[in-house]
């Protein structure tokens, strides 16, 4: 398949020809485990009983794995026509699947390492509200890949596009890059992102998954000796032995930057945010390479965060909820979210004037929370810290008490966040920002709103506050959700009651 792809060729294709090695390391990633435990027990099986079978089970599973990924090859084609694509699949149960382009949300190519030393690519097409993609092409060339991505970002807007052969499939000319990051600035991401953390703790409750519980106490034990054994040989005083473990607590943490580094070079470099007539489209990634790109119109809310190493650096992030919908309890880290994964504050503004252009931003019209939310905001860390202080007292003394002290600065920290957190509304948008530690603002525009709900706690009919909870598409498994909370209860329901009029004689824009 070497030309390019074109709107008139109304004939089926296949995939690559490498396509069934793709399917096949796809399918061995997924019964890799069941295939170890062949291994280890067809072996101790045939050892002790010689079946000749046993040990053969696994030959035998890679081998049906190997004929099934050819017969995914030879039983897939796909038809380019002029409103959508048509995708017919299967052997025995065959399946033919109509996808409009106008029906497409997200289009992503997709290349590992491997898909890069082959010229192919993954091409997945995704549309809001399924809970898997609607064609996942496993794999084309690229250049068809990339002729494939321009026409169904031009297409589902009812605009031509034609690609030449031979061309690299680089940027639309009429392209704009909105935002770039330099090598310098990769780095400054990792410096700020906890990924090397996160990766430590997932690697650490793998292990305690998997091994067994003794032999990680062992090696816990083990270390702890050998540890406090080299100290005794140092002879070191308390002065330079509390020194030592300041240190390696430093190295430690420095290790684990290092590691969030890393990662942030081999998942953003390269990172170019461009954008054409209707489409916002994101490349990015070092040694995996990764096009996505969503219809501006499908962005549904929008976050810009700032963390405490956000602030040091004088950087925020820019991230967006799309229309995609995603599988529970999974995040696809293949979607375009991040439109601004660091970026300066001027920076992160001027990413949101100009793709909405009718929206003020940053605004000046915050209003503020009750007086009530200060305490309220403390009430979770009270009901915690006296009861677990008064448990340590109880088995190690009075000196435990102590960590009473922790409730100042809770009370501290709990002042300062009713201080900044707010809410805002007018004909287009309605935001809301809160945190002091780490601090976020999230907005989405009216029409983009998908349902309302006002509810009152206990503590807010004494308190005469309210909350309500603003629903957009895509939200599902957002840490900071579009509410109001702490509003005063007449403001409240006047606001729920001008939105629900306002959403009830406009069009929800999907």
């Amino acid at each position: 398949m070497d030309g390019a792809v074109q709107t008139d060729a109304p004939d089926e294709r296949r995939l690559h020809p490498w396509s069934w090695l793709f399917v096949l390391l796809q399918q061995l990633k997924q019964f890799i485990f069941p295939l170890v435990a062949l291994v280890v027990f067809g072996a101790r099986r045939s050892s002790g009983d010689g079946d000749v079978w046993a040990s053969l089970a696994p030959v035998i599973g890679i081998i049906v794995l190997v004929v099934l990924a050819i017969l995914q090859y030879f039983t897939y084609r796909y038809t380019i026509g002029r409103d959508g694509l048509t995708v017919r699949e299967g052997l025995l149960h065959r399946s033919r699947r109509e996808i409009p382009f106008s029906r497409i949300h997200n289009v992503v190519v997709h290349q590992s390492l491997l898909h890069r030393m082959f010229g192919v690519a993954e091409v997945r097409l995704e549309s809001a509200g399924g809970q898997k993609p609607e064609a996942q092409m496993r794999v084309l060339g690229l250049h068809d890949a990339l002729a494939l991505e321009n026409l169904v970002r031009h297409q589902a807007h009812g605009t031509a596009a034609h690609e030449a052969p031979g061309t690299t499939g680089a940027a639309h000319p009429a392209d704009t890059t909105l935002l770039s990051l330099s090598t310098r600035e990769v780095i400054r991401l990792g410096l700020i992102s906890n990924r090397g953390m996160i990766v430590v703790a997932a690697g650490f409750g793998a292990a305690w998954q998997i091994l067994p519980e003794k032999m990680i106490e062992q090696f816990f034990r083990q270390g702890a000796k050998q540890a406090y054994g080299y100290a005794e040989q140092l002879h070191l005083g308390w002065l330079a032995g509390a020194a030592s473990v300041v240190a390696l607590i430093i190295l430690a943490l420095g290790l684990v930057r290092a590691l969030s580094v890393v990662l942030a070079l081999l998942q953003f470099h390269g990172f170019r945010l461009t954008e054409d007539a209707r489409r916002l489209m994101v490349e990015r990634g070092l040694l995996a390479r990764l096009r996505t790109s969503v219809a501006r119109r499908r962005i549904q809310a929008w976050t810009v965060h700032e963390g405490v190493l956000h602030r040091v650096f004088r950087r925020r992030s820019l991230r967006i909820d799309t229309a995609v919908a995603e599988k529970a309890g999974q995040q696809d880290t293949r979607a375009l979210k991040d439109v601004a994964p660091v970026a300066s504050p001027d920076a992160c503004d001027a990413l949101i004037r100009h793709l909405l252009p009718h929206v003020q931003w940053p605004r000046e019209d915050w209003q503020p929370v009750e007086d009530s939310a200060r305490w309220r905001l403390l009430l979770p860390s009270l009901a915690l810290l006296v009861p677990l202080t008064a448990l340590a007292a109880w088995h190690v003394g009075h000196w435990a008490w102590l960590g009473l002290a922790w409730f100042a600065f809770a009370a501290y920290a709990a002042h300062r966040q009713a201080q900044r957190m707010g809410w805002a509304r007018d004909n287009h948008v309605v935001a809301v920002r809160s945190g002091w530690w780490s601090r976020y603002w999230r907005f989405a525009e009216i029409d983009k709103l998908q349902a309302l709900r006002l509810s009152r706690s206990p503590l807010d009919h004494a308190c005469g506050t309210a909350t309500l909870w603003l629903d957009t598409a895509g939200a599902s498994g957002i840490a900071a959700p579009l509410c109001l909370r702490f509003v005063r209860f007449e403001e409240a329901a006047i606001v729920y009651d001008r939105l629900r009029d306002t959403l009830a004689a406009r069009r929800l824009t999907w």
